[in-house]
């Protein structure tokens, strides 16, 4: 049997390789442009058949990660990104349905504010970040139905900021009894609440992301 890293898929796009830089100047960090600090992540489940779910549907609210505490926002910066997502996602195919329509696909973002470095056990990370989205808002919150996370474990770092975009496979989740993460996208730098530029970085994740596509 594969092990989860067998099959997790990662694509990393870095906007600057600071190793070779280093040799050119001493300050090179402070040189750079607030797009030129940003790096895209993007992660999935090579098992799932991303063509057979057609629908899906997002979170009517931003949750705002800050050193361990949270909560639930709706700025226009947020909707910002959660519109972009819906364009990109409409793109592809999909079609955006009320969450009430069992959508085939849910979708939570976060922004992160922390600063921290550490190898992460992605499936400890989801245990104990899971609570800040519970279940029950896509209609599984009993019956023992909980976030899963394949075992995985990852270098993570965030320096500034970060937004986190999750995508459940609510398709097959009453059939598991647990709803899983099947794609990932992570955007790491400086600057990145800004709804000027949320278009751009969301594109870039779905750039990324050419498997993303409901044909």
């Amino acid at each position: 049997m594969k092990s989860f890293l067998q099959k997790i898929k990662w694509f990393v796009l870095p906007i600057f390789v600071l190793v070779s830089l280093q040799s050119c100047t001493k300050n090179v960090v402070n040189n750079l442009s607030t797009d030129e600090t940003r790096m895209y992540v993007t992660q999935f489940d090579s098992t799932a058949q991303f063509n057979r779910y057609k629908t899906f549907s997002i979170s009517d609210s931003i949750t705002v990660i800050d050193n361990g505490q949270y909560y639930k926002t709706l700025t226009q910066t947020s909707q910002a990104f959660k519109d972009a997502i819906v364009k990109y996602m409409q793109q592809r195919g999909y079609t955006l349905v009320n969450k009430s329509s069992s959508p085939d696909l849910g979708i939570d973002v976060s922004f992160i504010n922390n600063s921290s470095t550490s190898v992460i056990d992605y499936s400890s990370y989801w245990d104990y970040y899971g609570g800040y989205w519970d279940p029950s808002y896509w209609g599984y919150g009993y019956g023992g139905y909980g976030y899963y996370y394949p075992d995985s474990y990852g270098y993570y770092q965030i320096n500034q900021q970060a937004l986190s975009i999750d995508m459940l496979d609510l398709k097959n989740a009453a059939a598991n009894n647990q709803i899983k993460i099947i794609w990932n996208g992570l955007i790491k730098g400086e600057g990145i609440d800004d709804a000027t530029t949320a278009d751009s970085q969301i594109s870039t994740l779905f750039t990324q992301s050419p498997y993303l596509k409901a044909q």
